[in-house]
């Protein structure tokens, strides 16, 4: 009797001291982000101090020069990163555990080729369908058009399809094909096109209009409240469909939610920015290893932290290393990406 009262206790403890060491985490990768964000914000080729940072905030002021920098130009891309790294890190996690393999990740089911097919077909042959009112938004548009277009088609297959293999290499085929046709358009575009084409390719969050952070923010953080809300299914899908489904999970309504979840906040984020390599496939076994859990319902707040934290400090490199010279932010976070992924593989931690 006594035993088993020391053991309930030493339970009740170790449970504590758990808590209160993932609430720690939470609060230093959320003081982090703050911290690079702030750094995003101020530094540049024009530095402005915080206090200046501060009080432009505070007064909403954009008519002076570093007001319009920072609320035109710095604010939103900073908000942008942030947010794009966390959707593409919590689509990563859905995917990994959908297919319960921990090297895919959001593209993998063509998303990212479907978006760039059809802003190849804006930029490299001069596709406006006779909206000349919105031509400057013509790419953002086809991007959308294209990651959900393909979104569609998989979500249709997936709803005949049972095996996640199969549907794996289903999204492999469509990213091949979307390719191919890219392929031939750029084989005849113009020199000029192609250059803007190749550097949209490369994924950038310069450029970010409020209007386009409202839509992350309300669509994205519904998404992910969502996806918050089914983390138990979510733990259940983990041991198998079987398992999950005599724990009274739905199990075709349930793919079906993981895989849209996944899908659009991936084709949101490919949309605007362009394509982010490495976020949500290195990201979500960051999250693991920090946190020692495979719970969801921890992994998905943990995802969007540190998420938000990887690519804010990959854009801020970006900027930053070779300023005033911008580099592609797909190539700092492959640099940062590529080397985690070997080194966990080669160490056998990459689990689900």
């Amino acid at each position: 009797m006594t035993t088993n009262i020391m053991q309930s206790i030493d339970l009740a403890n170790m449970r504590k001291q758990t808590g209160t060491r993932r609430r720690t985490l939470y609060l230093f990768f959320g003081i982090t982000l703050l911290l690079i964000m702030a750094a995003n914000v101020m530094k540049g080729s024009i530095n402005i101090p915080f206090r200046e940072v501060l009080c432009i905030i505070g007064n909403h002021d954009t008519l002076s020069v570093n007001g319009f920098i920072i609320w035109k130009i710095r604010l939103p891309r900073a908000i942008a990163a942030a947010l794009g790294g966390g959707y593409l890190a919590v689509a990563g996690l859905l995917l990994q555990v959908f297919f319960r393999n921990p090297i895919v990740g959001p593209f993998i089911l063509g998303i990212s080729s479907g978006a760039t097919l059809m802003v190849s077909f804006v930029m490299l042959t001069s596709l406006t369908l006779g909206f000349t009112v919105l031509n400057p938004f013509m790419a953002t548009l086809a991007a959308f058009a294209g990651a959900y277009g393909t979104m569609i088609i998989v979500m249709s297959i997936a709803t005949k399809v049972k095996s996640p293999v199969t549907l794996l290499i289903v999204g492999l085929m469509m990213g091949y094909l979307c390719h191919a046709v890219t392929s031939v358009l750029v084989a005849f575009a113009e020199q000029e096109k192609i250059k803007g084409f190749v550097l949209w390719q490369l994924g950038s969050f310069s450029g970010f209009r409020w209007s386009e952070i409202e839509i992350m923010v309300l669509g994205g953080g519904l998404i992910c409240l969502l996806i918050y809300a089914l983390a138990k299914p979510l733990n259940a899908f983990l041991l198998g469909e079987e398992y999950a489904s005599s724990m009274g999970v739905n199990i075709k309504l349930f793919r079906f939610l993981i895989l849209f979840s996944s899908c659009a906040l991936a084709g949101m984020i490919t949309a605007v920015a362009g394509p982010v390599a490495f976020v949500g496939l290195a990201v979500p076994h960051m999250v693991r290893l920090a946190f020692g859990t495979s719970d969801n319902k921890i992994l998905v707040p943990g995802c969007v932290i540190i998420g938000a934290v990887v690519t804010s400090l990959c854009d801020f490199a970006a900027r930053m290393v070779f300023s005033p010279v911008e580099l592609p932010i797909s190539a700092i976070t492959a640099f940062f990406g590529a080397p985690i992924v070997i080194s966990l593989l080669m160490r056998r931690k990459v689990v689900l």
